[in-house]
């Protein structure tokens, strides 16, 4: 028969091993901006990852569900078609996406699941009425 403390202890044991595993294995991966993306998109294809931009300005066609998210020098499409949208998705707004990247038709192209923009007003000055 095992002790109080010996039956502690592998519970103890059991819960640790059950949160490692855990941690193991839902490790989110960083945010990329698109400029990390579009460096080596072979490697990311068919993976999740989390990818962050800027929507450039004029690129929201809501017809076709996309929009172009852009960094410094890249950009790729976004289809927002099966995604869960905040409130706020405009032009030069910033966008953070989770989703799975591919190529189509000779592009790329994230298909994304989440998309969560920024809120403007932590960014804009108080203003004295």
């Amino acid at each position: 028969m095992l002790t109080h403390r010996s039956r502690l202890l592998i519970i103890g044991a059991v819960l640790t091993l059950a949160l490692a595993a855990t941690l193991l294995i839902n490790t989110p991966e960083a945010t990329r901006t698109v400029d990390e993306v579009m460096e080596d998109p072979e490697s990311l294809e068919g993976r999740q990852i989390a990818i962050r931009g800027e929507v450039l300005d004029g690129s929201i066609d809501n017809t076709t569900s996309t929009f172009i998210l852009h960094g410094e020098n890249e950009q790729i499409i976004i289809d927002f078609g099966d995604a869960s949208v905040s409130n706020g998705l405009d032009d030069n707004r910033t966008v953070y996406a989770e989703g799975v990247l591919s190529e189509k038709n000779g592009k790329w192209v994230f298909e994304a699941d989440i998309i969560k923009t920024s809120c403007p007003s932590k960014y804009e000055e108080a203003t004295d009425e």
